[in-house]
């Protein structure tokens, strides 16, 4: 009897995490909208070239792997 309210207790925790990851996963901003950002905070001269080139860098990474993600899903 125990070790069936442990096992639902757990259920019912991995149900909750979930769901709080799909709604987190939601709101994220995607890296094209991001990198937009930076390209505009750039452009106002908020961003120096150099800052702009190592976010952009760092950024085309992450956006690469977005993208291939997407392909294998379709």
């Amino acid at each position: 009897m125990l070790l069936a309210a442990i096992v639902a207790l757990v259920a019912v925790g991995v149900y909750i995490v979930s769901k709080w990851r799909d709604t987190a996963d939601d709101d994220a901003i995607s890296t094209s909208e991001l990198l937009s950002n930076f390209r505009e905070m750039h452009s106002r001269g908020e961003l120096t070239n150099e800052e702009f080139r190592t976010i952009k860098t760092r950024l085309s990474y992450k956006l690469k792997a977005e993208l291939k993600d997407t392909d294998h899903e379709g």
